[in-house]
């Protein structure tokens, strides 16, 4: 008799621990298929904008840069959004959406045309991610989030791997018809997984007040404990955009144009072996005692970057790189969403890719008018030495309150 008593709330604790459910696995593969189209056509994009169109860097930067832009715009009332109708209708509407968007790239003629698209696909991007994510982060137990957030993530590393790796082969190939239709076939394979996401039910208790409020108040577009640590990333994904836009210009300037895809591969596969035990470590130990190596660690890779004139450099920035950018955005990520009640969590998702969308928009345009002035090699290096001004950004702004 004893023992059925004390299995029984056994059961119950691990129950309600659970990480991989059925509806955590759906989404994480949505988010995959989302990122991985993302991914293929982020790395290609200002390459096919010069070879298409003959504009230059800047343009090309433009056109690729203009996608995150729409993302920010797609995501900046849809935390509000997601309180008012739920993230799983937002995640079904804005899904379909992203199959439209994705085969509209067929028709570009002309470059003003292709930044359209772009700025619609990113829109609808940022609908999408910011739905998935938000049902992700109430669904994951409070005491595994940045366990559950690392795992959730990978769908995006291992798409930073497949992507850039399928884009630059099939633009090496010439290929950019069979590049749309592939990128095409799988948005409209993640709108399809979408009807078997089921929405978790929240109780009254976890209602938001703010969601009654009517007119304008900035807490229904932004969760503001969520923008110290989103600032932070703005920066940090600003950096990174220098190196999916202009990675394979760079890497065909110095004859590396074959080891550019496996640069990717590197990189995602040390994030892939790194980033659970970062996540543990994130809820064992604290957010600073993974975030600030991370930081130096991405500004090493970006300094190793920049001086590659082998491939061997190359990929050991890419490892590098995977250790610190690839970690770092996951436990930013797990801090924009700390104590939050459940209602909350689809506007802190929101704001915090708000920044980060805004960091890989203004990104490729403004670094793409850098880079003719000080070359490719001078704007990573700068980039490296951005990257380290982080490190005191986020010691004032969120590691000296943080509790380890």
């Amino acid at each position: 008799m004893r023992h059925r008593v004390m299995k029984k709330p056994v059961g119950r604790i691990m129950d309600r621990e659970r990480l991989w459910t059925r509806d955590f696995i759906i989404l994480s593969g949505i988010n995959f298929l989302i990122f991985l189209t993302h991914f293929i056509l982020m790395v290609t994009m200002a390459a096919y904008a010069v070879d298409r169109f003959s504009v230059s860097t800047k343009m090309a930067g433009l056109a690729t840069g203009v996608f995150i832009l729409g993302a920010l715009i797609g995501r900046a009332g849809v935390g509000r959004i997601i309180e008012d109708i739920g993230s799983k209708k937002l995640l079904t509407f804005s899904t379909v959406f992203f199959v439209v968007t994705s085969g509209l790239y067929f028709f570009a003629a002309d470059l003003p045309l292709l930044i359209l698209i772009r700025f619609f696909h990113g829109v609808t991007f940022g609908m999408a991610g910011t739905a998935t994510g938000t049902l992700v982060a109430q669904i994951i137990p409070g005491s595994r989030r940045g366990e559950g957030i690392g795992y959730y993530s990978m769908g995006a590393i291992v798409a930073v791997a497949i992507g850039p790796f399928a884009g630059l082969f099939l633009m090496e190939s010439g290929h950019y018809r069979m590049l749309f239709l592939f990128t095409t076939l799988l948005a409209a394979c993640g709108f399809a997984f979408s009807f078997g996401v089921r929405a978790p039910l929240l109780s009254k208790t976890q209602i938001n007040p703010l969601a009654a409020r009517k007119g304008f108040h900035m807490a229904n577009y932004l969760e503001f404990k969520a923008v110290p640590v989103s600032l932070v990333t703005l920066v940090i994904g600003f950096c990174y955009s220098g190196v999916l836009t202009f990675v394979s210009l760079y890497t065909k300037q110095n004859q590396l144009s074959d080891a550019a895809g496996f640069f990717f591969l590197v990189y995602a596969g040390t994030v892939f072996v790194s980033r659970p035990f970062s996540g543990r470590l994130f809820d064992l130990k604290g957010a600073n005692f993974v975030v600030y190596p991370c930081l130096f660690l991405f500004a090493a890779g970006m300094l190793l970057f920049s001086l590659s004139d082998s491939a061997w450099k190359l990929l050991a920035a890419g490892a590098v790189m995977g250790l610190g950018y690839g970690n770092f955005i996951s436990c930013a990520n797990a801090i924009a969403l700390k104590g939050l009640p459940p209602s909350r969590l689809g506007m802190a998702t929101s704001t915090f890719f708000i920044f980060v969308d805004f960091g890989f928009g203004v990104g490729p345009y403004v670094l793409g008018a850098l880079a003719p002035l000080l070359g490719y090699r001078g704007l990573f290096l700068m980039l490296s030495c951005v990257i380290l001004a982080t490190v005191p950004l986020y010691s004032s702004l969120y590691g000296k309150k943080a509790i380890s």
